[in-house]
């Protein structure tokens, strides 16, 4: 049996840590664990790190990044360089947005998301009607429930009984009725608002983790303070300017990336982790961290073991279905972050959750790295990454499906913006949801794991420790606190946490 460098410094008081996926979360954790002074390795099937958060070109000098697009709670990423003391700003740089988004309603009104949450009140107030004072009253509400759940719901293990026996999570309990939180996002949001454009508006703020405003608990109705109340951000060079930063600063820290050497299998002996095995050999370590979704973790490289079947069969979040597009035309109208809507967003949720499948009219939301890195497009070009959400892969045609979306997505963004799109695509790339399934080990294609479509959902989800099997951890997406990438961080701290108490 072959030791990999990290084994062989078993004289160190930290046991090394093998991880398996360099996806944000494997990286992050990688970082945290190293500058604790345990010896990392990660295991990583691809050639690169990143996971979804990668990046690539095509013919024409068109750079995209892949999955990710957009940053909120960039001090969780500064946190892991402070942590390391390290100046962040030596590594990573970003900058916050204003405006955050440009959304073009079916019935042709345009509205623009601000950054402040007063000046965007009062844009709502012009464009849609509604007063001001109801928009920041809303967002005031969303940001005084973060404050008092985030502490508990989002930082800590939800899976460790000392997590409810302190005083901060008694607090977050008592508030949620208080807050109003009870019910759908939807009912939360028909209550606040009048104007049916509004309500859809904030609805789709549920897509963040891959959910169903008409399903999804009200709590959920939080999500817009991240965007207004704490900010949006663009990083310096895009999205995957953060994995990339992660990379340099756990190489500093001495991690190992073996690259292109998927693990094969986690062994086990005794009701404890041993050793992982990939096709070039076996590798002792006793604590294992999977940033591999854990439906496949479970099914592929753990076959021996009894696997938690009620978690693993929870619903699923949906799916994306992105078409990449290099634009041989400039749109000033359009900015970073653009969001073109339905005309019934039930309908469109309906199609996804219930009928399993992409519905006539759907929702596009166009994100132009360009607008902000100049060098991602050619000049007078443009680099969209157009999406849709979709549901994930369960054997649907997905040949059909993508030629009939993209006749869609042509025909809406082209009446919305008054052009013809079809003669500006220079070139084109397409991901689906087996394309992404295949691509990153997600299962179906799934985003996010399961769906937060159940009051309970963050009770559900998988904890970020086995509970049979020792030495094994588990973050990402797929597991507590959920997907996305302040969410993915959140996941690294859990587990690093986790290790560390030990």
């Amino acid at each position: 049996m072959k030791k990999s460098s990290a084994s062989r410094q078993k004289s160190t008081s930290k046991q090394p840590v093998a991880i398996i996926g360099a996806g944000i979360a494997g990286l992050a954790t990688a970082v945290r664990l190293a500058v604790a002074g345990h010896a990392v390795t990660v295991f990583e099937a691809s050639s690169t790190f990143g996971g979804k958060m990668h990046q690539f070109s095509m013919p024409g000098g068109y750079r995209f990044d892949a999955g990710p697009s957009l940053f909120t709670l960039p001090q969780l990423v500064d946190d892991i360089f402070r942590l390391a003391l390290r100046e962040p700003s030596e590594y990573f740089r970003y900058e916050r947005l204003d405006p955050i988004t440009n959304y073009f309603f079916a019935d042709g009104t345009r509205l623009t998301a601000w950054a402040d949450s007063q000046k965007f009140a009062a844009e709502v107030e012009e464009k849609l009607g509604t007063p001001a004072a109801d928009v920041t009253q809303f967002l005031a509400r969303g940001g005084k429930a973060y404050d008092a759940t985030a502490g508990t719901f989002l930082h800590k293990s939800l899976h460790k009984a000392k997590t409810y026996l302190s005083t901060e999570t008694l607090k977050a309990l008592a508030a949620l009725p208080a807050l109003g939180l009870l019910g759908t996002m939807h009912q939360r949001h028909e209550k606040a608002f009048s104007d049916p454009r509004l309500v859809q508006l904030f609805d789709r703020y549920a897509t963040y983790n891959g959910s169903d405003p008409y399903q999804a608990p009200a709590t959920l109705s939080m999500i817009p303070h991240l965007e207004h109340g704490i900010g949006a951000f663009y990083p310096e060079g895009g999205i995957y300017a953060i994995a990339e930063s992660l990379a340099k600063l756990a190489a500093e820290f001495g991690v190992k990336f073996r690259y292109n050497e998927p693990v094969e299998e986690i062994v086990t002996a005794e009701g404890r982790v041993t050793c992982v095995r990939t096709a070039q050999d076996v590798y002792d370590y006793g604590r294992v961290v999977s940033n591999m979704d854990v439906v496949p973790t479970y099914r592929r490289l753990l076959p021996r073991e009894p696997a938690p079947e009620r978690t693993l069969s929870q619903p699923r979040s949906s799916s994306a279905l992105i078409f990449y597009w290099g634009i041989s035309h400039e749109f000033p109208e359009l900015d970073l972050h653009n969001i073109f809507f339905s005309a019934d967003y039930q309908i469109e949720f309906q199609a996804i959750f219930q009928d399993r499948t992409v519905a006539d009219d759907v929702t596009v939301y166009v994100n132009i790295t360009a607008k902000k890195t100049p060098a991602d497009a050619p000049a007078g070009h443009e680099n969209w990454f157009v999406m849709v959400n979709v549901p994930h892969d369960q054997g649907q045609d997905w040949e059909a499906l993508t030629a009939k979306t993209r006749g869609v997505v042509l025909r809406k963004l082209s009446q919305a913006l008054g052009t013809d799109l079809e003669p500006l695509i220079a070139a084109e790339r397409v991901w689906t949801p087996p394309g992404i399934a295949a691509d990153t080990s997600s299962f179906g294609g799934a985003l996010y794991g399961s769906s937060s479509n159940n009051a309970l959902a963050a009770f559900l989800r998988h904890p970020n420790f086995s509970g049979r099997l020792e030495g094994l951890y588990f973050c990402g997406g797929s597991v507590h606190p959920g997907g996305g990438i302040p969410l993915c961080l959140l996941s690294a701290k859990i587990v690093s946490s986790l290790i560390n108490e030990e």
